[in-house]
């Protein structure tokens, strides 16, 4: 109910933003044509225009909320390192993030259907780069039996989004704090995944290892809505080396902090849902984020944003949920590739 409420809400807020345009653009005119003494403008032109274009934001939203939202799409992808160990050439990683639970309350299958199509990518791991809920833990509640059947071979390693971080709640700061460390105790006593609360963990295979490192929200350079810093990279890297990937919600800290300034060859990030629409094969967040989905890189180090699972706003346009597979290849050369 409370899904469908926030819909209808949303649905009329655009619709009124969309409707203003072309009565401003009325009024102004009919300003103009006051004081220069020239004929008025005819209203029902600009009227017919409002209620067209009300009328157009209104259906797609209508498809977003009713198909879009549960949309996924499956994006192979690889990523080719020399300084990968030649025991992980060819380890897949799945790389999902921001899952927002209360998207799925009006409907459950549709996670559990996201559920079934990561197992059946048989990962080696799974990367979730947070915001695992948008306002508390209660939301996850519901879902936990469906979240415990994520399997990859190496598990679940996930880090803390800033809804995670419960910056959008009434809460004191005490409140906030305890409700955070009440999320982290789920996810890793009920879910049973790695939670890297600006931590790290090795994982070994043949004899070599690489390090999967994780932040706390970092969010750097004030992009996008309001949000937090809660990361501490020098305490996630403590007695990590050779190679690494970082699990950063927020992708703004990897030109802040990561490149040219670190070492890490690859960062998973997620928290722009591409804007949940995406015109003309833009999306969105690429008005608020300079890197905002899909594959980046400089100087030789790689930054993937992945376009979520769930949804703050209850719509996705033209801009489906994303599974991302990630497979490292070892490369006989020095420089990093992506494709």
């Amino acid at each position: 109910m409370m899904t469908v409420l926030m819909m209808l809400a949303t649905a009329l807020m655009a619709g009124a933003m969309v409707c203003a345009v072309p009565h401003v653009v009325w009024l102004v005119w009919l300003l103009v044509a006051a004081i220069f003494k020239q004929p008025m403008p005819p209203y029902a032109p600009f009227g017919w225009t409002a209620l067209g274009l009300a009328a157009a934001v209104w259906m797609a939203m209508a498809y977003g909320f009713v198909w879009g939202r549960f949309r996924v799409w499956v994006n192979q992808t690889e990523y080719a390192n020399a300084d990968i160990p030649s025991a992980f050439d060819g380890y897949k990683i799945v790389h999902i993030s921001d899952l927002h639970l209360s998207t799925f309350d009006d409907k459950p299958a549709a996670l559990q259907r996201v559920v079934d199509s990561i197992n059946a990518l048989r990962p080696d791991l799974i990367c979730f780069t947070g915001d695992l809920v948008t306002m508390g833990v209660a939301e996850a509640a519901p879902y936990t039996d469906m979240l415990r059947q994520l399997h990859a071979t190496d598990g679940v390693a996930s880090v803390l989004g800033n809804h995670d971080m419960l910056i959008y709640n009434r809460l004191t700061e005490d409140e906030r704090l305890r409700g955070v460390e009440c999320l982290a105790a789920y996810e890793r006593e009920k879910l049973g995944w790695r939670l890297l609360r600006n931590g790290n963990i090795r994982i070994e295979r043949g004899g070599e290892a690489i390090h999967i490192v994780g932040v706390d929200n970092s969010s750097c350079a004030g992009q996008g809505f309001q949000t937090i810093y809660g990361g501490d990279l020098g305490k996630a890297l403590d007695g990590t080396d050779g190679f690494r990937v970082l699990l950063s919600h927020d992708p703004t800290q990897w030109r802040a902090e990561i490149v040219g300034q670190t070492d890490i060859p690859l960062t998973l990030s997620g928290h722009t849902h591409a804007g949940q629409v995406r015109l003309f094969g833009h999306a969105l967040s690429s008005l608020m984020f300079r890197e905002s989905a899909g594959w980046y890189r400089q100087g030789g180090q790689s930054l993937y944003v992945n376009e979520g699972i769930g949804c703050t706003a209850p719509f996705r346009i033209n801009c489906p949920s994303e599974i991302t597979v990630i497979t490292l290849k070892r490369q006989p050369t020095a420089a990093a590739h992506l494709n």
